[in-house]
């Protein structure tokens, strides 16, 4: 019924852009919070980036902040992930997720989301 589908992801080396999008189905897409996460190989998903479904603006990741950019189009159910001055420790699988405005929990933790996409991998080497 929601479905969440990841797309622009691939090769990039140290220093370029890349721009991942997440289109959600199934959902009444103004009414819900989006974020992004990422996970590498061994390690915890991560929190990357959210987008409140009633405040303007994003949240970011320290990691990443200053060099990736959230916005969401609620016309197209849309919600976008720009990346620039990517690094070697970018490289991960990076997932989009909706959280209901109903939570009270963290936006930081992965558990307080009720959807998810399948993921997008984004390598960044030279």
């Amino acid at each position: 019924q929601v479905q969440l589908v990841e797309s622009g992801g691939g090769l990039v080396q140290p220093g370029g852009s890349l721009r991942l999008s997440c289109v959600a189905s199934g959902l009444t897409f103004s009414t819900w919070s989006m974020a992004w996460f990422r996970q590498a190989p061994g390690l915890e998903r991560e929190f990357v980036a959210y987008s409140s479904w009633i405040a303007s603006g994003g949240f970011y990741a320290d990691s990443v902040k200053g060099r990736f950019t959230i916005s969401r189009d609620n016309a197209k159910n849309m919600v976008v992930l720009e990346m620039n001055s990517l690094k070697p420790d970018d490289t991960a699988v990076y997932y989009c997720a909706a959280r209901s405005n109903t939570r009270q929990g963290s936006y930081l933790q992965p558990v307080q989301y009720d959807f998810w996409g399948r993921g997008s991998q984004v390598t960044v080497s030279s």
